[in-house]
């Protein structure tokens, strides 16, 4: 290890990934059908760095702010991809659809609908994932499944959007087994939704799991997964 403070980012990467792709082959699934998001809000720029020389190419924000004070230090041809993972305000779409490469956090139409009138203004069309709340914590952001279906029907037309699946917060518990049932109602409920209109979660990504039950996440489903402390450390 070298004398960086994030000298450890490039073994922790790799031992995360060894752990998805063991996740991945207990349940028949493809290692390389499960992408790794490094989530690197309130770490510096200098984290980030250390985790591209390992080769990790997606990093997660939870604040537009944060990410205008770190996105643009990495600018192609080496820019990595951005997602927002936080909750955006309406009023903050504009400089989101300029920073970011998907926007994982769409809890509603009005939402969807700003986002895709400055995508279009901007010339381009930013990927979105639909943020789905199936626990009804008073203190999570998301749409309720039936919320999520009319989102999707509504924004059929929206030109400046892409929706590629679906996103997930659940409540948090130590025992990786409790949230298992979140992950695998989130993939149902995909399931159900592409029943009923194929094509209509694109991609059909599954964004859930984090430091402490994303191999859960992966042998529920999950396409992208979200690690942070597992990555670059405790905040």
């Amino acid at each position: 290890m070298d004398g960086s403070p994030w000298g450890m980012v490039g073994r922790n990467i790799r031992e995360i990934e060894g752990r998805i792709a063991q996740a991945a082959v207990s349940c028949g699934r493809r290692p390389g059908d499960v992408a790794l998001l490094g989530v690197s809000k309130t770490f510096p720029r200098e984290a980030v760095a250390e985790a591209m020389r390992a080769g990790l190419r997606r990093f997660g924000e939870n604040r537009v702010q944060e990410a205008e004070g770190k996105a643009p230090a990495f600018p192609p041809p080496g820019k990595p991809e951005w997602h927002l993972i936080g909750h955006l305000q309406s009023n903050k779409a504009r400089r989101a659809v300029e920073l970011f490469d998907v926007i994982q956090s769409v809890d509603s139409l009005k939402l969807a609908t700003r986002i895709s009138q400055a995508a279009e203004d901007a010339g381009k069309v930013v990927t979105v994932l639909l943020q789905a709340d199936l626990a009804g914590e008073a203190t999570k952001f998301g749409a309720p499944p039936e919320e999520v279906r009319a989102i999707l029907d509504a924004a059929a037309d929206l030109r400046g959007v892409r929706i590629d699946g679906l996103m997930l917060i659940p409540p948090y518990l130590e025992d990786p087994e409790g949230v298992r049932p979140y992950f695998r109602r989130l993939r149902e409920l995909g399931e159900a939704l592409e029943a009923e209109r194929p094509g209509c979660l694109g991609r059909r990504h599954l964004s859930m799991g984090m430091s402490h039950d994303f191999e859960a996440a992966v042998r529920e489903g999950a396409t992208i997964v979200r690690v942070g402390t597992a990555i670059f450390g405790t905040r």
